[in-house]
Order: structure tokens, then sequence, then C-alpha cells
């Protein structure tokens, strides 16, 4: 047998489907199935996000917020055939989303990502998926990070993102494309605002 004939087939979405429990905890980036890691810090993180903006998870507005937006965790996206992510929190604008389908893989890029760092996969999230996002005109890209507790905040534009915003625990701030909302970014790493 050749060195050839010996080559792994790059991974694909049934790839991860195929695993235990859909192949939660992986995703594919090149065509190389990858662990993602996670911290309960992380995962505190997440759950912060979500609470923060139910405002905006909601068809319309109304007097919990201004609404227009689903939201998901951990969603299985094929944006390519061998790139298929899993966003810690990603966001679609219901005009363009209105709700989720049955199917476990969403075949539409979101129109912004959350990643939050965990020890393990800061590169894929801030250099590897960062690139990918920007490819497929993710509209904002955010990184969490709560080991230094910052925020930085990504707009889309032609030549890459446009860093639009740091922030760190202690400042309120209004962030694209959430900005109708003013938060206190110490809210992500465990304070209650």
């Amino acid at each position: 047998m050749t060195d050839a004939a010996k080559i792994i087939p790059a991974a694909v979405a049934a790839d991860l489907l195929a695993l235990p429990d859909e192949g939660k905890g992986y995703e594919i980036l090149d065509g190389v199935l990858v662990p993602k890691a996670a911290s309960p810090r992380h995962g505190g993180a997440q759950v912060k996000i979500g609470v923060a903006f139910d405002g905006f998870n909601r068809r319309q507005p109304s007097d919990r917020g201004p609404g227009g937006w689903i939201f998901g965790t951990e969603v299985l996206i094929e944006l390519e055939a061998h790139e298929v992510v899993r966003p810690d929190i990603a966001g679609w604008r219901r005009e363009r989303l209105p709700a989720f389908p049955d199917e476990p893989v969403l075949r539409m890029a979101p129109d912004w990502v959350c990643e939050i760092l965990s020890p393990g996969n800061a590169t894929n999230d801030t250099v590897r998926k960062k690139r990918l996002f920007h490819r497929h005109r993710v509209g904002h890209y955010w990184i969490l990070d709560p080991m230094r507790e910052t925020l930085s905040v990504y707009r889309w534009i032609a030549d890459g993102y446009l860093e639009a915003m740091n922030a760190e625990r202690g400042e309120r701030v209004r962030a694209e494309p959430f900005d109708a909302v003013e938060f206190d970014v110490a809210m992500f790493f465990g304070d209650d605002d």
C-alpha cells in the first residue's frame, strides 16, 4: 500500500454525527476533527451571555428588550464541507433565520459569534475560526477571555475583522451589534448586575 493510499479523508459533518452524542465537544477545522476545550469559567460565561441577551432573543421588541435575534449555544454549523464548527454562542437575525430547523446541522453562517477562550483552544478561536468566520462574512465576532476578564469585539470589513472595542472587568459598554443595551463586562465573569 502506498503512502497516498493511507491518507485519511477529510472529516465532514456526517463524521461528527456518527460519534457518540453526535460529536459534542468536537468540531472540524480544515478537515480535521478537533476537540473543543472548556472549563467551569467558560461554561459560566456562556450562561451569563445567554441571560444578558435574553431581551434580544425574541421575535419582536417588548418591555424585555429590542428582540430580532435567535441564539444558540454549541450549534453545529457547516460553513463548508470540511469546516463544521460549534461556536460557544451564535446569533442570527430573525429576518434571516426565524426559527431553528429540525436538522442536527445548520448550514447558514451566523450574524454574530462569541467564542469564550479556554486553555487549549485559544489559537483555534483567535486565529483559525476568526479567519473562517470572516471568510463567511459573519458580521460580528466577539472573543471573551475569562482568564484575563476581557471582551474583544470585532466588526466584519472586507480586509479582515476590524477591532471595534476592547473592554475589561468593571467597564460598562454598548457592544455592537447589541449596543441598544449597556452592560457591565464583569457580568460575564460571575458578577451579578
